[in-house]
């Protein structure tokens, strides 16, 4: 395994910093001296790494984004039908390591920012692309043509839901019952679809 540099592990201690000063001040109000008392640095250093705190927002999302895909590969490689490749996308949206109060606070603040700022808006495409992408490519093997893009936006609209609700909630957030309530949810709008589709 390659070794991380000091600039890398460094990198991983702001975005950890960043996650928590967005979630607690918001992406507009938190300025970069927030940020680095957080990161326990000095604002100068927050602007040597990163440049502006736009560019740290995408860097930050540049991480879960890439932490995202990780997991996904992580939980794809398990599974071995159509089915369980689609809980395998749905899980990985719900892991552990991404789906905790701070990073729903932040991603939210992401897909709010994203429409103004061109960097970030890019980031917002190519990721939906990939989800919408990965979830039509399963589905088609469990539902006919005429239900799949239906389904599919039923499925990412549940995901996203789930992460804007667990934003604004006081809740605790349990990664595991979410994945497993995913999983109902998403059987259940395929089945009641299926059954909407049979012949009568």
């Amino acid at each position: 395994m390659k070794r991380k540099s000091i600039r890398d592990i460094r990198n991983e201690e702001l975005i950890e910093a960043a996650i928590s000063a967005i979630h607690s001040k918001g992406f507009l109000s938190v300025t970069m001296n927030e940020i680095a008392k957080e990161a326990g640095a000095t604002a100068a250093s927050i602007s040597y790494y990163f440049g502006s705190k736009d560019k740290l927002m995408d860097t930050t999302m540049r991480r879960l984004l890439s932490l995202l895909r990780e997991r996904s590969l992580h939980y794809l490689a398990q599974a071995s039908s159509p089915e369980e490749r689609l809980y395998a996308i749905i899980d990985a949206n719900f892991d552990d390591s991404l789906f905790t109060k701070e990073k729903c606070s932040v991603w939210m603040q992401f897909w709010a920012s994203a429409p103004y700022v061109p960097s970030l808006s890019r980031l917002h495409r190519i990721n939906r692309l990939r989800v919408q992408s990965n979830v039509r490519r399963e589905l088609r093997s469990l539902v006919p043509e005429n239900l799949l893009e239906p389904v599919r936006e039923s499925v990412q609209a549940y995901m996203d839901g789930i992460w804007i609700e667990t934003a604004q909630s006081d809740k605790p957030v349990n990664p595991a019952a979410a994945r497993e309530t995913a999983r109902q949810v998403v059987a259940t709008i395929i089945e009641g679809a299926l059954a909407g589709n049979a012949p009568d």
